[in-house]
């Protein structure tokens, strides 16, 4: 009896005293350049020249060699790096595809260009309105 009032009793405490709090991530860039006015359309195929850990969920793990359809490249502010957003693609890692997600630029190298990314918008969700 006493181990249930115990168990009642923290849970009290959790439910009172949250323990997870949001964490606040600076905004990588106001403005991003793409191919199409949604930024859906593949501007090039690059290729990770080395591994790259992603820090937080905005970011995609790359390996060495792995393949990247680039849909958006970040337009570089003041002191900070210059990231892409992409899709990792390959084979060898079929548990990673489809996954999206930003990259520095640095570690890898365009491929092929498909299109221009011609269109700079701003990196804000944009509400869309109905015609």
């Amino acid at each position: 009896m006493t181990r249930v009032c115990l168990v009642v009793l923290l849970l009290c405490l959790g439910l009172m005293c949250p323990l997870v709090t949001g964490i606040f991530m600076d905004k990588l860039a106001s403005k991003k350049l793409c191919a199409d006015d949604n930024c859906v359309y593949t501007i090039s195929l690059a290729r990770a020249e080395e591994d790259y850990n992603a820090p937080d969920c905005r970011f995609v793990n790359i390996k060495k060699g792995q393949l990247i359809y680039v849909y958006s490249k970040l337009v570089k502010e003041n002191d900070s790096g210059e990231f892409w957003a992409g899709s990792v693609y390959g084979e060898q890692y079929e548990d990673h595809m489809g996954t999206v997600g930003y990259f520095p630029s640095s570690l890898v190298s365009e491929q092929h260009v498909y299109q221009e990314a011609n269109k700079t918008l701003p990196t804000t969700v944009r509400n869309l309105q109905k015609p």
